[in-house]
């Protein structure tokens, strides 16, 4: 490894570090250092709670119990695998057990949003339609592909970490997040042709 790639990876190392102290220190009882991790990944739970329900007070109610999960079993975080993996793991089950107890499929969230730096109306436009095109198209998604597309592109986690969350192989998700990328391609090019 060279000095530049080692020292390129410092801030990671140190982000790393202190996230393993804040789980310590929680673990410990420290509330505050509990309520930092929330406050971490709070952001990251509700997008993916949106993918699942459709209004803030059911994401709210999914977001809670993830936590009182993650605060309950946090001394069982043995470290194997990045924290976020682990919690996500968790919100992934938390999210499928629900929507199984309820027997309703919910829609991607509203809120995806498409990177506009543009002043122009006509390209606004333009880039808001997209948005809805996507939007749409994921949504009809059979569930195993639009989650593995999700995980893969929205929170850009590799496919271990999201074979650790789904529990499905390796070589599973890929097949599953090619044949998403087929299948938007096709609706894609079909919609906007």
């Amino acid at each position: 490894m060279s000095i530049l790639s080692r020292v390129a990876s410092f801030p990671s190392q140190i982000a790393d570090a202190v996230e393993l102290a804040l789980i310590k220190a929680a673990c410990n009882g420290d509330s505050r250092a509990f309520a930092k991790l929330v406050s971490k990944y709070e952001r990251r739970l509700r997008f993916f709670g949106m993918r699942f329900f459709k209004n803030d007070t059911d994401c709210d109610d999914f977001i809670q119990e993830v936590f009182i999960k993650v605060f309950t079993g946090l001394h069982s975080f043995k470290g194997d695998s990045q924290f976020s993996t682990w919690l996500m793991r968790i919100a992934y089950n938390t999210a499928v057990n629900t929507i199984n107890r309820r027997k309703e499929y919910l829609s991607f969230p509203e809120n995806f949003e498409i990177l506009d730096t543009s002043t122009d109306p006509e390209e606004k436009h333009l880039k808001e339609m997209t948005a809805q095109v996507i939007r749409e198209s994921i949504s009809e998604l059979p569930e195993k592909f639009s989650m593995c597309l999700i995980f893969y592109f929205y929170y850009d986690m590799s496919y271990n970490e999201i074979s650790v969350i789904t529990d499905l192989p390796v070589n599973t998700i890929k097949s599953h997040v090619f044949r998403a990328k087929k299948i938007l391609k096709d609706k894609l090019s079909e919609q906007l042709a």
